[in-house]
């Protein structure tokens, strides 16, 4: 059975593609240093070990490293599904010319569904810079040691099973096992799923034994992974993943799904063209430096980039796409 986010990939791959020339060409001659962009604030919308937080912490390592940002720091700031640190953003954007905010495809999810006022429109779409497929994970102490044991498990009494996810009911870490589940020929909506305000508070409720399986970020999975607290069921990727090659893809397990999670970049409305050219082309850059790989490579990302014009025409086609996902799955 075809995963209905399969439509979602080729999407992503292939716009991701496609900027990445034309980024690289636009930009080729334009040369950033230190003194240019002296530091950067990185806002964050959810709380410490999440996917935002990786992302952020991982580019300004990368920008710092290679010497293209002389500084940078970082904010959390969670609550309401990401909408309060759009809303400050927005709010204070004055004050925040030197402040990139990471976010991903939620951020199209949570305004479809009216979660917060705001959407990506809102804001100066800077830069879309990497992939993070989906993963489903279990306490190293969880008697599943299959995706095909929870499916048996599912199928028999769906409400047995419990999903967390770091975000609300109809987010992507909902999305992502409705459609594994729908994929694996089970009804999609049958899906108990839990929601934790984090990343972090999903992780220690796994362990807790409070909810049977997590729906995360790949990336998330592979540094739990190798601390030895979780086992990986199965990775969205259409290939297994040189950060943590044993983990299986659910294609190989016989299950069609696959999906790749942009995250970027957004500032402040009404930020100057110059500043936002700054940041864009600092992005741009990071990606010939080895700093950046070995940071890509540590956590399994995939180089999608995305920037200026080309991140809103990504963005309002993934929305087309969720909208109408969303709607089959009953969601909208």
């Amino acid at each position: 059975m075809t995963s209905v986010f399969s439509g979602i990939r080729r999407s992503v791959i292939k716009l991701g593609l496609t900027s990445v020339v034309g980024t690289t060409l636009a930009l080729s001659a334009v040369q950033v240093s230190a003194t240019d962009l002296d530091s950067i604030h990185f806002l964050i919308p959810g709380g410490a070990g999440g996917g935002w937080d990786g992302t952020a912490r991982g580019t300004g390592e990368a920008l710092t490293a290679a010497g293209i940002v002389g500084s940078a720091t970082y904010e959390n700031m969670s609550g309401g599904g990401g909408g309060k640190a759009i809303g400050y953003l927005i709010e204070n954007a004055a004050s925040n010319h030197g402040t990139l905010m990471v976010n991903s495809t939620p951020i199209v999810i949570r305004s479809l569904v009216g979660r917060f006022p705001h959407n990506f429109r809102d804001l100066t779409m800077v830069a879309g810079t990497i992939g993070d497929y989906a993963a489903l994970i279990v306490s190293k102490d969880s008697p599943y040691h299959s995706f095909a044991d929870v499916l048996a498990t599912y199928k028999e009494d769906p409400k047995s099973v419990s999903i967390g996810g770091g975000s609300v009911p109809g987010s992507m870490d909902h999305l992502v096992p409705a459609m594994i589940f729908e994929a694996a020929g089970a009804n999609p909506l049958d899906v108990k799923y839990i929601p934790y305000d984090t990343g972090g508070k999903l992780n220690a409720a796994i362990l807790a034994g409070e909810v049977d399986v997590g729906s995360t970020g790949f990336s998330e999975a592979v540094a739990l992974t190798k601390a030895g607290e979780m086992r990986i069921l199965g990775v969205t990727s259409t290939e297994r993943v040189d950060a943590l090659p044993d983990a299986q893809t659910f294609i190989e397990q016989g299950v069609n799904a696959t999906f790749v999670n942009w995250r970027g970049f957004f500032a402040a409305p009404d930020l100057p063209a110059e500043m936002a050219d700054k940041y864009r082309t600092a992005l741009a850059k990071m990606y010939d430096t080895s700093e950046w790989e070995a940071v890509r490579a540590r956590n399994g990302w995939v180089n999608i980039h995305n920037s200026g014009d080309d991140f809103v025409t990504f963005l309002e086609q993934q929305e087309k796409v969720i909208k109408g996902l969303m709607t089959k799955l009953g969601f909208l």
